[in-house]
């Protein structure tokens, strides 16, 4: 029964089913499972909202809401099962300006510009360019993310004082929840081995909370944070002038925190499809980002994307299916409702010594052997966007990442360019250089330095067989050749352009002759053309 009305649920959204029931596996012991992973991911997001909330300057529930709408949005209609999804403080940090300089109206009013930002990214694709985020990227983002995720647990470590500043815990409150952390994680590492009818997360947390229930131990508790009590979110549109000036105030906070937000989500996509070997999804993911916080501006919440620690405790305790994101969503809005005075008992110790396992499961422990084998500019790149990350934000880190390692390539590609010298076995006395190597805007120097035009014999053939013509530049430096070259009455032959190399040399104007035998498989007949006829196309 439940797994019909799931299947019709799904085929009613046009989804596929099996993202909420794989085919041939329904059964209580995937309901439990999943379920119980959303109620473990639901507790350990309520500190975290709150948290988030109070460094962008809003409201706990303004965070809360954003929790329970992003998060129920993307589970529904994101790119991948198994990830969870609420308000981040990479996301924070940058609205926090925003709400001290305007107000939290203009908040709502630009997390709604940002969802719409992101759906349009979702419309044209540009999920796609993630593709171009290089191995040693993604390890430097993971290492670099599981250390900020770990160094935001010790604020956990400080007492919230009624004047609004925060005290550093000592004596027996520190003793405590030091002792406490460790025996979550000593339950979170250990009972899987005896058991794995409860998650052993959810049963770390509810274990540690009896126990400080039990022994009354001094230490915080959630609702020392804040009070999580509210209602149902209402629907209200933000109260802004509809003029200009609004626009140019929030648009820029808008293209930052839909960037930042989509690739926090799309990294995150990605390393849970590692976990899960699962592909594709970006365009889904836009879609449903940019859908979920356009939605939560409506409805008084501070936007949100992908949690790469609520997803790393969801997949690792048994989340697979959309049921464990919707559960987590469905839990959270329960909490706000219902049962907020019990989870305010639930210590923080509890939460920080969850978010620590996180850590040591998120970072890639492999990739500091790796540093000592894999080349050196790999190694400078894992490390670079690992401090970066740590230093600045994750978005900053990554297109510092990308950006070098082009750099990288683009250096390493230009010293492949090479020529081998030889005489033409069909043209009596004409030399043949035979290119090697990719010829772009990195290699054309090295490139023009190949050719000797004083020296050379009057027909010189340049074989492009082992080479490619890729942009302009390359274009540009075939032109300078042959300018050279025409300058003393001397003749070149192009062989064996590629098709696409072709494709190129018509968009320049220049003189290409077709021929009925040029082959399919993309290399191109020979093409001989007089210098005096090449330049004056050229010029």
């Amino acid at each position: 029964m439940i797994k019909t009305t799931i299947g019709q649920f799904a085929n009613s959204l046009g989804l596929n089913k099996d993202e909420y029931i794989p085919k041939g596996k329904a059964s209580f012991s995937l309901f439990k499972i999943e379920i119980l992973s959303g109620l473990t991911v639901a507790i350990a997001l309520v500190p975290e909202a709150i948290a988030f909330a109070f460094v962008a300057g809003v409201t706990p529930l303004s965070g809360l809401y954003a929790a329970f709408i992003v998060g129920l949005v993307t589970a529904i209609f994101g790119g991948r099962p198994g990830m969870i999804s609420g308000a981040t403080g990479a996301l924070a940090v940058v609205m926090v300006s925003l709400v001290s300089e305007h107000g939290v109206q203009y908040l709502f009013a630009t997390v709604i510009l940002m969802g719409v930002l992101q759906f349009l990214a979702g419309i044209f694709k540009l999920g796609k360019f993630m593709r171009m985020v290089p191995q040693p990227v993604m390890l430097g983002f993971v290492n670099g993310l599981a250390i900020v995720i770990g160094l935001s647990q010790l604020h956990q470590f400080q007492i919230y004082n009624f004047d609004g500043t925060f005290t550093w815990m000592s004596g027996e409150v520190l003793t405590y929840s030091l002792v406490l952390v460790f025996l979550t994680m000593l339950i979170i590492w250990y009972l899987p081995r005896v058991t794995k009818f409860i998650p052993s997360t959810l049963a770390a947390i509810l274990l540690v909370t009896f126990l400080v229930l039990l022994l009354d131990l001094p230490v915080p508790r959630v609702g020392d944070l804040a009070s999580v009590a509210g209602g149902l979110p209402n629907f209200s549109i933000p109260t802004v002038p509809l003029n200009l000036d609004t626009f140019f105030i929030i648009f820029p906070y808008a293209i930052i925190l839909a960037s930042i937000g989509l690739i926090e989500s799309l990294l995150t996509l990605n390393l849970v499809g590692e976990i899960t070997n699962k592909k594709g999804g970006t365009r889904q993911e836009c879609l449903a980002q940019g859908v979920a916080n356009g939605i939560t501006g409506f409805f008084g919440g501070m936007g949100g994307c992908a949690m790469i620690g609520q997803s790393m405790i969801n997949v690792k305790s048994g989340g697979r299916t959309r049921i464990a994101g919707i559960s987590a969503a469905i839990f959270l809005l329960i909490f706000i409702l219902y049962t907020s005075n019990l989870i305010e008992l639930i210590p923080i110790a509890s939460l920080v010594g969850v978010m620590f396992m996180v850590v040591i499961g998120t970072f890639a422990w492999n990739s500091l052997k790796l540093l000592f084998y894999v080349p050196r500019s790999d190694a400078l790149v894992i490390i670079l966007v690992t401090v970066i990350t740590v230093l600045e934000d994750l978005a900053v880190a990554v297109v510092a990442g990308v950006i070098v390692n082009a750099l990288v390539f683009a250096w390493k590609s230009a010293s492949r360019i090479r020529a081998i010298e030889r005489q033409s076995r069909t043209e009596k006395g004409a030399k043949v250089y035979e290119i090697e190597g990719p010829l772009f805007f990195s290699s054309t120097n090295s490139f023009l330095e190949i050719f000797n035009p004083n020296e050379d014999p009057n027909l010189v053939i340049i074989d492009f067989a082992n080479s490619k013509v890729i942009d302009q530049s390359a274009l540009k430096a075939i032109e300078d050749v042959a300018e050279r070259y025409s300058k003393i009455g001397k003749q070149v032959k192009l062989r064996h352009l590629t098709k696409d190399c072709h494709r190129l040399l018509r968009k320049t104007g220049q003189l290409i002759v077709d021929s009925d035998d040029d082959p399919d498989y993309g290399i191109a007949v020979d093409y001989e053309v007089k210098l005096g006829i090449l330049a004056n196309n050229y010029s």
